[in-house]
């Protein structure tokens, strides 16, 4: 029996052209996925920041509701009117309530649709640092954290008798910073206090 035999001419090169064309796409997609990485990175960066933002704004929320349940504050009433001053420390015992009748909550002075106004707004606001958080540059926070471009602040608005009838109903609007001016953070929250309160809308 008699083996046949092909030529191989035709087949010259084809092993070399295909190997240039895969090492060709292998080589695209390797700069594809190495790009991608640096975009990858930056978004991560990005909402890590927003993050931080969000929980100093918190932590400044938070603080707001608890001061106004201590040491007879809400007793004391609203100020008439809260105009553009130094900021009070919360971390000095400072601290105020702010009457409807000069701001209705920052939401009408500023909207929260989207605020014009730029950040510490400009009325008389509350800052607060919490424990272990740094707003120096180059000095990480009690954790580790990097440092906040700066200290979160809150204002509280008087918004009279609470819807059910109970109580005094307070708007608590705060803001923080994540590493940068660019991060900010803004929450807002409605609390009722039922015990020890001077009814604004009683009187």
């Amino acid at each position: 029996m008699n083996a046949q035999h092909f030529p191989a001419a035709s087949q010259r090169g084809m092993a070399l052209i295909t190997s240039l064309l895969l090492l060709l796409i292998i080589t695209v997609l390797a700069l594809s996925m190495f790009r991608s990485f640096g975009t990858q990175e930056k978004i991560a960066g990005n909402l890590r920041e927003k993050e931080r933002a969000l929980h100093a704004a918190e932590s400044a929320q938070q603080y707001g509701e608890w001061w106004l349940t201590q040491a007879n504050n809400t007793a004391t009433g609203a100020v008439a009117a809260c105009p553009n001053a130094a900021p009070l420390n919360a971390n000095a015992g400072q601290g105020q309530i702010c009457g409807t009748a000069s701001s209705q909550s920052l939401e009408t002075l500023y909207g929260f649709a989207g605020i014009t106004s730029p950040l510490p707004w400009a009325i008389q606001y509350t800052t607060f640092l919490p424990p272990g958080m740094s707003v120096t540059p180059g000095v990480n926070g009690a954790n580790g954290d990097p440092p906040y471009f700066a200290v979160p602040g809150f204002y509280i608005a008087d918004l009279g008798e609470a819807a059910d009838g109970r109580g005094e109903a307070y708007e608590i609007d705060a803001y923080g910073y994540g590493g940068s001016n660019a991060a900010i953070a803004v929450v807002e929250s409605t609390y009722e206090v039922t015990q020890g309160v001077t009814c604004r809308s009683c009187q």
